[in-house]
């Protein structure tokens, strides 16, 4: 019997979560594929894992069984990983640096300037990733360094040097009413209580607490937010706020990948202002890696002065 890693860290999610939707959103999987996979396993070890009903999800005696024993094998597992990314690392000069959208605001230069000049037989090697991962690459270590906004989920697995604190806007589109008034305020200004009853488009539901932050939900006293559309790109942003899906927050330095054309930006008064920030897996101590952390400090003291 071949059992996957995967199909153990599958297990042991929901065996933690104790609820398969919490699980198939911690792991960046759907929950129909999430539910296949344990099925599977169940049949594979001849036992079921999980006692199921529409409420809740509890550990067989199996599961209990076989949980600690899963921690294990994963946590040895993972050890082995990190012994063969570091012997990789030694044979190569590559940092890899997850984004979702390009950072902009001068960063690249600037971090790429003080990383090669601490290591200057390093390639960065830029790597793009959807916004259903908001780490940008490093939940599933497919980046080593990765630009992200805050607040990332499970937020404790990451290290992370804000380089920027911007004010949100929000995108209209052109000849939308909310124009005109922030037209006529003294500061150029909408309230975001005036934006309670529009639409909002969304990130993917995986992108978990950052998808709230862009709706602002800790801005709407408890009321639910209207979903005008999904998206997982700045083009589909700007496609969705020109067609009149929805509004979209945006932080001030990624407004000219929306705002364009028939869509507009203006400011917001009443929500916080947003951070971006260079991120890494809170334990990885390779010195590239540390370096780039070093200069993303650096980049963002500058910035703050």
């Amino acid at each position: 019997m071949d059992v996957h890693g995967r199909d153990l860290r599958y297990f042991t999610a929901v065996a933690e979560e104790l609820s398969f939707t919490r699980a198939a959103e911690k792991l960046f999987v759907s929950q129909p594929a999430l539910s296949k996979q344990i099925r599977m396993l169940e049949k594979q070890l001849g036992a079921e894992l999980f006692q199921r009903d529409r409420r809740t999800v509890q550990l067989t005696a199996v599961g209990q069984a076989l949980l600690p024993h899963a921690r294990e094998l994963l946590a040895v597992w993972r050890t082995a990983q990190a012994a063969v990314e570091e012997a990789k690392s030694a044979g190569r000069c590559d940092l890899v640096i997850g984004m979702s959208t390009s950072p902009g605001r001068g960063l690249l230069p600037a971090l790429r300037a003080r990383l090669l000049s601490r290591h200057p037989d390093v390639r960065p090697v830029l790597r793009q990733v959807n916004w259903a991962d908001p780490s940008a690459g490093l939940a599933d270590g497919s980046s080593d360094v990765a630009f992200v906004w805050l607040p990332l989920p499970d937020g404790d697995r990451y290290q992370h040097a804000v380089v920027a604190h911007e004010p949100r806007l929000v995108a209209l589109p052109d000849g939308h009413p909310l124009a005109a008034r922030a037209a006529t305020d003294p500061e150029g200004k909408v309230d975001f209580t005036d934006l309670l009853d529009e639409p909002f488009l969304a990130l993917p539901p995986q992108a978990g607490p950052l998808r709230d932050y862009w709706l602002a939900l800790d801005a709407r006293d408890g009321r639910e937010p209207r979903i005008g559309a999904v998206v997982a790109s700045a083009e589909e942003t700007h496609e969705a706020v020109a067609s009149g899906q929805g509004v979209a927050l945006l932080a001030a330095g990624n407004a000219p990948l929306v705002a364009r054309d028939d869509v507009i930006a203006v400011p917001v008064r009443g929500i916080s202002p947003s951070r971006l920030a260079v991120a890494a897996r809170k334990n990885d101590e390779r010195p590239l890696v540390l370096a780039y952390l070093a200069a993303a400090r650096e980049v963002g003291a500058a910035a703050a002065a």
